[in-house]
């Protein structure tokens, strides 16, 4: 059955096309598998609660009759503001708390599991021509604003407003300041709900959302020991499809993949403070293996081509819920862009436990950090992304030496691969910014990328962070190809495969991140060694897999003459092969087949009329090298889990295609393309 919705309509109908619903929530409560739901032109302020899910041959559909021109949005518009008196450009609202229900944005602050509490934000936020302005915390920063260096836009970042309660009167009253801007002729909104299109009970399974636009809701903080808020999402269940949607404006998240309400571990370190956060997740891990995390129920949901920007905390999350999913042909920038949030939760993209999930052909930039895998990326790939730009929305030098210490943490990069057992694998991606993978993990394959940017964090970061005690994060590993847990253990480091890849040192790197990498140096930190140096170099003190058996050759058992007892402790072997290094980059020791070139480059992206394109001339300079054809048989299998990099139903994978999915000579180039030409071509 086909159900119509037109936010024009004179006036609700039965859902036919002659008499549409109003609203799609009137829809939402009687679709049933099978059934579609057409959505006209039109602002829909409404939170839609699907009632209903489909089934594997019978999907239900919501979709957009015209591509993103039916919005959804949790804002309302405002037209009642006043002027304040003896204040220029300063106005204000007064709203009664009864308008918002039982959700009011404004008395709501964000909170969580690993959110930096010393940023004070509502969930609410006041938009002026769908642009979120900046929240304050007085009344006297929104008659004097002072610009925000830590924006990406520092301009708008005048565009202020501070928020309080009239008790007396039950109302909220929300300031602002317009810069000179009449804001009852401009467009003017505040957000009121906190989701757009999420079902309130799980498993609400098989739905496919096409074409809206999803905008300006009051999302919570979202990290993996709570349950994980989001303008959109599928709320623990299975087989979702979200595409060619326009998705900004969250105050924390855009789409939410993520774990499901566990009421004994909701924020439990937040609340209860005796038991360290990463415990709470391993908790929240074994829970959910109890209440059905399963690959039958759970995950398996596709998003493609949808542009997500413009989000505080990130545009994709998620915890447990994302299993066996595909990500595909996304464009994600501009998250976090405000810095007006802070933890450790934030990215373009941030999953935990991603088993088995494939991202690509997605681009992803101005992020302070692109893509997040966090714990447990066991069958993970990342393949045929575009990465540039992702990094602290501001220069370092701005901040002054004496922050660089602190500014250490906010390091971005293209990808971060956190303490997990692998196999991951990282392949035919362009990976552009000045730090391109942060690996406190281990099992990581990186194959035939073009990287300008540092390997940072190898072999730190894994621990808790404790200053006496041993800390140690055991992070938990899986059955192949499943969720079932098979142990715990300590990250070792190593394991990685570093092979046909490209390599370039950027010439014009900023001379505060080069200080930021000798202050590493000379003051190490357990979390993050400030590295932007590039090269393979950093494994120099790894064994090669001869070395690292020689170990056990001759061992016998405990006691023995010939015993060793680190040896089931000691970093893992790297394997390192075929590269080529440009101005500078570094080769590990160890490699085989390396191909380090005196010759300089150039290497950036930047947009044109038809879309992003490579600049520099990395491959008109290209050494003459042949590289051997790597394959699941050449990467063997990941330590600990003991799975092979292989595709997600257990097939063999060989690197014979390239970026844009071109077949590689038997004799294949290094770096993500398979020939010179194709560097000339679009990118995205």
């Amino acid at each position: 059955m086909i159900y119509y919705v037109n936010a024009d309509a004179r006036r609700a109908g039965d859902g036919s096309e002659e008499y549409p619903f109003q609203t799609i929530q009137a829809a939402a409560e009687l679709a049933m598998p099978g059934d579609e739901v057409l959505v006209f032109p039109g602002i829909y302020r409404e939170y839609v609660n699907p009632k209903h899910g489909g089934t594997k041959e019978q999907r239900i559909t919501y979709r957009s009759t015209e591509p993103l021109a039916a919005v959804i949005t949790g804002a309302e518009s405002v037209k009642c503001w006043e002027k304040l008196e003896g204040a220029e450009n300063v106005w204000y609202v007064r709203i009664p708390n009864g308008f918002f229900g039982n959700y009011n944005p404004y008395t709501t602050l964000v909170s969580g599991d690993w959110f930096i509490a010393t940023f004070i934000a509502h969930t609410g936020d006041v938009y002026l021509n769908h642009k979120s302005m900046y929240e304050v915390t007085s009344l006297e920063l929104v008659k004097n604003p002072v610009q925000s260096p830590a924006s990406w836009d520092p301009e708008f970042s005048l565009y202020v407003w501070y928020t309080e309660q009239d008790e007396a009167k039950d109302e909220t009253l929300i300031y602002a300041n317009f810069r000179g801007l009449d804001p009852n002729a401009e467009d003017v909104e505040i957000s009121v709900r906190q989701d757009c299109f999420l079902p309130e009970k799980e498993g609400i399974s098989y739905i496919t959302l096409s074409g809206f636009t999803v905008r300006e809701a009051a999302t919570q903080w979202a990290p993996p020991t709570a349950y994980q808020d989001g303008m959109i999402g599928p709320h623990w269940s299975k087989g979702w499809i979200i595409e060619d949607c326009e998705i900004y404006e969250s105050k924390c998240s855009g789409i939410s993949l993520g774990k499901y309400l566990q009421p004994n571990n909701d924020n439990k370190w937040l609340r209860w403070k005796y038991k360290d956060g990463t415990q709470t997740e391993r908790d929240c891990i074994l829970q959910a293996s109890y209440e059905g995390w399963d690959k039958e129920h759970i995950g398996s949901h596709i998003v493609r081509r949808c542009h997500i920007h413009d989000c505080g905390q990130t545009g994709i999350v998620g915890h447990l819920g994302g299993v066996f999913s595909l990500i595909e042909d996304n464009h994600i920038h501009h998250v976090n862009f405000k810095q007006n949030l802070a933890g450790a939760e934030i990215g373009g993209i941030k999953m935990h436990a991603a088993i088995d999930v494939i991202y690509r052909r997605n681009h992803i930039h101005h992020c302070t950090r692109g893509l997040w895998l966090d714990w447990q990326a066991q069958g993970t790939r990342v393949t045929q992304n575009l990465f540039h730009d992702n990094c602290l929305p501001f220069s370092l030098a701005d901040k002054g030496q004496e922050n660089i210490r602190a500014l250490v943490q906010a390091n971005g990069e293209d990808i971060f691969i956190e303490v997990s057992h692998g196999p991951t694998l990282v392949d035919n991606n362009l990976l552009l910014s000045d730090r391109s993978l942060k690996l406190a993990t281990q099992g990581v394959a990186v194959v035939h990328n073009l990287i300008a940017g540092s390997f940072a964090a190898v072999g730190i970061g894994t621990d808790n962070g404790a200053a006496n005690k041993p800390s140690v994060r055991y992070t938990p590993y899986h059955e192949v190809h499943g969720t079932k847990v098979c142990g715990f253990m300590s990250i070792l480091h190593g394991d990685d495969r570093i092979m046909n890849n490209i390599f370039v040192q950027k010439k014009d790197l900023d001379p505060v991140k080069w200080m930021l990498s000798k202050a590493g140096k000379e003051h190490p930190n357990s979390w993050d060694d400030m590295n932007f140096a590039v090269g393979t170099d950093v494994f120099d003190e790894y064994p090669t897999e001869e070395a690292w058996k020689a170990q056990f050759e001759g061992y016998c058992g405990m006691g023995s003459e010939t015993d060793y007892p680190d040896r089931y402790y000691d970093h893992l072997p790297v394997w390192v092969e075929g590269n080529v290094y440009f101005n500078g980059a570094k080769a590990c020791v160890k490699e085989k087949n390396a191909a380090v070139t005196e010759q300089e480059v150039t290497i950036g992206v930047e947009e044109k009329e038809d879309g992003w394109h490579l600049t520099g001339n990395v491959f008109e300079q290209l050494p003459k090298t042949c590289c051997r054809t790597v394959s699941t048989a050449v990467l063997g299998m990941a330590f600990e889990p003991e799975e092979y990099y292989e595709n997600p139903d257990g097939t063999p994978i060989t690197f014979n295609l390239d970026y844009f999915g071109k077949r590689r000579e038997i004799c294949p180039l290094p770096g993500p393309f398979a020939d010179v030409k194709a560097a000339k071509e679009k990118l995205f």
